[in-house]
């Protein structure tokens, strides 16, 4: 597919997916190597939650955004990228088996979590194994520029950890905080994938925070979205329990928003059922939403920050890697799962 024709389709996924794979398959090739270790259950337990499939978007936007840099440079994208994008997805597959615990998840992409088939203990522990793993392939690299941004990233990670946790079943949850939280835990490794393919691309430091700013928009987008669908999805769409986030006590912006827009009589009835986790009142929270507009806001903010990681794309050159990164953009607002 041209960069005329991914620029103007209707974002399709797989025609992205089809422009990335050879060197996704190359990464995919690199993670077999590099997952093995003598102690068989890190095998095992890694193998399922990286067998999981799922989009893998963040090492694609790290493939996708050296490939279109280096297009106007006419060079390939090269085996350092492959091993970066190897990198973003250990970190990503660390924190979910982390977060599935935490938050005492039992389904994820349709199937059960790591925890839910060898307990805690193991998901924890094997998610170290893949911390250090990252580690261990970037320090291959030689590059202290590639180690300062994902040292900064995973420590803004673990911080926006935290700031969940301390939010948790807390109904004065505002959307300033939310974005925070959401900054950290999912935006910033977005923003490190595309501001990665830049520096390895040999972009100048403008180009470099362009990306940057692309995939942290994207982040946010993709994030607000996703928190739209456990309201507006199905369990078998949606690869998840529906409700998850209210029974995990999460304040998601459709919540946050309806908590903000709603009569004083429904606001403490949500007050109630978010401090209590109550999955029981997912029917009188669906309610309070709707009435309040809430999900037609949260697409409207997720739609935002799909617009303006665009944006972030417009002084770099007319190739299909660059029409594929806007495509992304308008993907992570059209999706259902």
């Amino acid at each position: 597919m041209t960069a005329s024709d991914l620029a103007h389709a209707a974002p399709d996924l797989k025609a992205i997916q089809a422009l990335a794979a050879p060197d996704m398959t190359a990464m995919d090739a690199l993670i077999r190597r590099r997952l093995a270790s003598d102690v068989v259950l890190i095998n095992q337990v890694a193998e399922y939650i990286i067998g999981a499939g799922g989009k893998r978007l963040r090492p694609m936007l790290l493939l996708l955004t050296a490939g279109a840099l280096g297009d106007a440079q006419g060079k390939r994208v090269g085996g350092d990228a492959h091993q970066l994008a190897a990198v973003v997805e250990f970190i990503h597959t660390s924190t979910l088996l982390h977060d599935d615990v935490v938050d005492e998840s039992d389904l994820r992409r349709g199937r059960k979590t790591a925890n839910a088939v060898w307990g805690n203990a193991a998901s924890v522990l094997v998610g170290d194994f893949l911390y250090s793993r990252s580690f261990q392939l970037m320090v291959e690299l030689g590059r202290m520029d590639v180690q300062q941004i994902l040292a900064d990233t995973t420590n803004m990670i673990a911080e926006g950890e935290v700031l969940q946790l301390l939010h948790v079943r807390n109904p004065d949850t505002d959307e300033a905080a939310y974005l925070r939280v959401i900054e950290r835990k999912t935006a910033i490794l977005f923003a490190a994938a595309t501001r990665l393919g830049a520096l390895l691309a040999g972009a100048d430091a403008a180009t470099q925070q362009a990306l940057h700013d692309y995939g942290l928009r994207l982040g946010y987008a993709f994030q607000i979205a996703d928190d739209v669908l456990d309201y507006a999805s199905d369990a078998a769409t949606l690869g998840k329990n529906l409700g998850d986030d209210l029974a995990e006590g999460k304040m998601t912006l459709p919540l946050i928003h309806a908590m903000a827009h709603s009569d004083a009589a429904t606001r403490a009835a949500l007050r109630r059922i978010v401090e209590h986790g109550d999955i029981e009142g997912m029917l009188a929270v669906q309610a309070a939403i709707t009435a309040s507009g809430s999900l037609d806001y949260s697409r409207q903010r997720a739609m935002d920050y799909a617009r303006a990681a665009e944006e972030a794309l417009a002084a770099l050159p007319d190739n299909a890697h660059v029409a594929a990164l806007r495509g992304l953009a308008r993907y992570s607002v059209s999706r259902d799962h």
